[in-house]
């Protein structure tokens, strides 16, 4: 990236892009979500969901910087372990992305349905969305896609304008909130500040939008690469957008936790009971703030909207992405020459935005547990990534460098371990199987392309496919708290998740070292080989890191 275009992209830019990313359709239902789940303890939830994904961002920050390609968080498996992996992980990130597209739609939907026209109210029924909603989300869908059909630069001058609507909105509703009536009763009555349990927390910051809702940080790592100093930008940019978007997030869990009416909880029966299909605009329209809920039900539109313009653009480079690896049909990679934007990759991103809502996307709730657990697998190869080009490509340029990376990020593939195992089977089990479904194929792409030593090319992938069904595994024999059948129980599972998951890292890491001394990884885009020799200090030789 020539200094030239660096200077165009300021660290103000660069953490509104990431607070305009965070600010999707996560703060209309989280703290809702949170609170059903977790109840008062939905707080910790997001303090540790903001730690999980501040250590996610911060080892991506740095491959980020030395890769700053579009998509590139569909390359790195390429580069760091070959094709295979690269497909399977690029499968998982476009996955996880595409998904994004019809939730975010019937995240306005949902809103919709808090309107006072009687058509609008029927979109939900028994917090599901009726086949009227459903045709609505549809619509919704397609009219956004339309619109980056035509032009994904037009919405995109507008982001600063939307994040500053979208920043607005959410703060006047905690005040509203806050200022109608503030029980603080409400945090100890009905079962203490954690009436499911702890377990329960922990669920909540996979299940209840908190990762789904900092997934916006993703922005800040493709597009920092362009700042004037990445080095300086990436990682404060990260820090000031995560900040910003916690401390917004705690506002709003805190004015939700208060502002519920106390006989409003005795009747639901706690937390539990407390299930609005809209949360924020029907707990403003059960405390008669008219103003509020006109407001909200504005905001359900500029929020997730807003939010979809960079959804669809990320979705379609990285269909680019696996097309130009050759694992998708080349025709998807295809640019319009007037548009500027791959139109093939759109329709493919349209065909399964469709296909999971008339699916899973029953509701916002039902879409967002599973697609979270998604975001997780997809940043798997971030601290691995780190670990394997530490290693291999010591000259490798690095404006930002993850410090003591050689015990954070082990950790932080723990973490992730975690989280996926917090994602409660069986959604554990049905990204593992979305997951896996990218491995045959592959190798029906590789006998195709004529390779016949398939054993070769598919041994630095292993790791990931064992990962996966372990942690599938684990999920459905583990604790009852978290969906499985109580075989291995009181805390053993985390314990064993976490420490099972130290040993995948450093397979993985060996995987990747072995793969480029086998010459499977892409072709270096920066240094223009992958060929390095020397370690760099403190780190174990690689005996020959080769690229293409």
């Amino acid at each position: 990236m020539s200094a030239a275009n660096r200077k165009g992209l300021s660290l103000f830019a660069l953490i509104m892009i990431g607070l305009g990313s965070i600010f999707g359709s996560g703060w209309l239902f989280g703290a809702g979500q949170a609170a059903q789940v977790a109840g008062p303890a939905a707080l910790v939830a997001w303090v540790i969901g903001a730690v999980f994904i501040g250590m996610i961002a911060m080892s991506y920050a740095e491959v980020g910087a030395a890769y700053p390609l579009p998509g590139a968080m569909a390359r790195f498996g390429s580069l760091s372990h070959g094709p295979v992996l690269g497909f399977v992980t690029g499968w998982a990130v476009w996955i996880a992305t595409a998904s994004l597209i019809p939730i975010e739609a019937i995240a306005g939907t949902q809103y919709m349905s808090s309107w006072s026209f009687g058509w609008a109210q029927d979109l939900v029924s028994d917090g599901k969305l009726s086949a009227t909603g459903m045709a609505t989300a549809l619509v919704l869908t397609f009219a956004l896609w339309l619109a980056c059909y035509w032009s994904v630069a037009l919405l995109a001058r507008a982001n600063n304008l939307l994040t500053l609507v979208k920043f607005a909105i959410p703060v006047l509703a905690v005040a509203a909130l806050i200022a109608s009536g503030f029980h603080t009763g409400n945090f100890t009555d009905h079962g203490g500040f954690a009436p499911n349990g702890w377990s329960a927390v922990m669920t909540a910051v996979t299940t209840s939008g908190v990762v789904f809702a900092f997934n916006g940080f993703q922005a800040v790592v493709n597009l920092g690469g362009a700042a004037k100093n990445p080095g300086r930008a990436i990682p404060l940019a990260l820090v000031g957008a995560l900040s910003l978007g916690l401390v917004i997030y705690l506002a709003l869990q805190v004015a939700f936790l208060g502002a519920v009416p106390p006989e409003k909880l005795a009747e639901a029966g706690g937390w539990s009971g407390i299930n609005f299909a809209s949360p924020f605009a029907d707990l403003a329209k059960l405390l008669m703030l008219h103003w509020v809920v006109t407001m909200l039900q504005f905001g359900a539109f500029i929020s997730p909207n807003g939010a979809n313009i960079g959804n669809v653009a990320s979705a379609a480079y990285l269909a680019q992405n696996l097309a130009e690896t050759g694992f998708f049909p080349k025709k998807i990679a295809e640019v319009h020459p007037r548009y500027g934007v791959a139109r093939p990759a759109m329709w493919l991103n349209l065909a399964f935005s469709v296909l999971l809502l008339l699916t899973i996307g029953h509701s916002w709730e039902a879409l967002a547990s599973v697609v979270s657990a998604a975001m997780v697998v997809s940043y798997l190869m971030g601290p691995i990534a780190v670990g394997v080009f530490r290693k291999t490509k010591p000259n490798l340029p690095r404006p930002f460098r993850l410090p003591a990376a050689s015990v954070l990020c082990p950790l932080t593939f723990a973490f992730a371990a975690c989280a996926l195992y917090w994602s409660k089977w069986p959604n554990t089990g049905k990204v593992a199987l979305l997951t896996l479904v990218s491995v045959p194929i592959a190798a029906i792409v590789l006998r195709r392309r004529g390779e016949t030593d398939l054993r070769r090319q598919f041994a630095p992938a292993w790791w990931m496919a064992a990962f996966l069904l372990w942690m599938a595994g684990l999920s459905a024999l583990g604790g009852k708290e978290f969906g499985g059948h109580g075989v291995i129980t009181g805390g053993a599972d985390i314990a064993l998740v976490a420490v099972s998951a130290l040993g995948f890292y450093f397979w993985a890491v060996r995987a990747g070292v072995r793969a480029h001394e086998a010459g499977l990884p892409d072709a270096d885009p920066v240094l223009g080989t992958a060929r390095e020799t020397a370690p760099e200090a403190g780190d174990e030789p690689a005996k020959v890191a080769v690229g293409a």
